[in-house]
């Protein structure tokens, strides 16, 4: 059955192949800002602004109380100039700087940090690596098997903030995972923001359940990245994309209502993500 709010028909679409970024997928090589503003208008959408394309597909009176899909609504001129924070130079070197696998063992770095955080195979690294294609130097782990990251790796972005990937919870998790993501959560002073992780083919499940309960608890400010959005069809995504709104406005405080639709095959919702991690971390001006 499909979820309430799609347009007539898109049902049928839960069982067909995925078609959002299609022609993106020209692009997953090809990361320059300059060059995506001379998409198709339409194609444009698909690859930076994710969530308007699916908006598209929903009834009108569905879109009212979808109204904060577009809270963070960046002009294509603010997400160019938060391209320059992800590509390296002489001048700004992006750079892996260590890892640790207790809270005293993390580099003392002064910068304002981001942490992304998810279950196992979600595709965490994935989407780091994605994040730093404009530093294709910087080494960022990614495997086939779930659970490789076993520690916190932490990435410094020249002087404006660190990025840290967190292990993954779930299967094959760390053994100590509990008291090295805890402790750092509640201590870590200079934690801006949490990315948490959700795959956008099975949607919250009972690991990102404890995940989230741990960042209300800890009063954290947080977002839902939904990952891999190239591999269900485009009204299973939907369905989901619903189903996780719904979610956060009615049973989560502390995050932040927007969803983030990513996918680091197709780099769709990347620049956006580039631009809000910029913004967030108080590096770029938006308005």
């Amino acid at each position: 059955m499909a979820a309430p709010g799609l347009l007539p028909g898109m049902g049928r679409l839960i069982e067909m192949p995925a078609a959002l970024g299609r022609l993106s997928r020209a692009y997953s090589k090809s990361h320059a800002f300059t060059e995506v503003l001379q998409l198709p208008k339409m194609e444009l959408t698909k690859l930076v602004f994710p969530l308007q394309e699916l908006q598209r597909h929903l009834l009108p009176d569905a879109k009212p109380d979808l109204l904060q899909l577009r809270i963070f609504d960046p002009s294509l001129e603010a997400i160019a100039r938060a391209e320059s924070f992800f590509k390296a130079t002489p001048r700004h070197r992006i750079e892996y700087v260590s890892s640790a696998v207790r809270l005293d063992h993390a580099p003392d770095l002064p910068r304002p940090e981001v942490c992304f955080i998810g279950r196992s195979n979600v595709g965490k690294s994935s989407l780091i690596k994605a994040l730093f294609s404009l530093a294709p130097e910087v080494e960022v782990r990614v495997s086939k098997t779930p659970g490789h990251t076993k520690k916190m790796d932490f990435f410094k972005v020249g002087k404006y903030f660190t990025l840290v990937d967190m292990p993954g919870y779930g299967y094959r998790a760390p053994e100590d995972f509990v008291d090295m993501v805890e402790t750092y959560l509640k201590e870590r002073k200079n934690l801006l923001r949490t990315f948490l992780l959700v795959d956008s083919v099975v949607g919250i499940q009972k690991a990102d359940n404890i995940a989230i309960e741990m960042c209300e608890e800890f009063a954290l400010p947080y977002v839902m990245v939904l990952t891999k959005i190239d591999k269900p069809s485009k009204g299973l995504l939907l369905k989901q994309v619903l189903e996780i709104q719904k979610f956060v406005d009615t049973k989560t405080q502390g995050c932040f209502p927007q969803l983030f639709p990513v996918s680091a095959m197709t780099y769709s919702g990347i620049h956006l993500l580039r631009c809000f991690i910029a913004t967030i971390t108080g590096n770029l001006k938006t308005n």
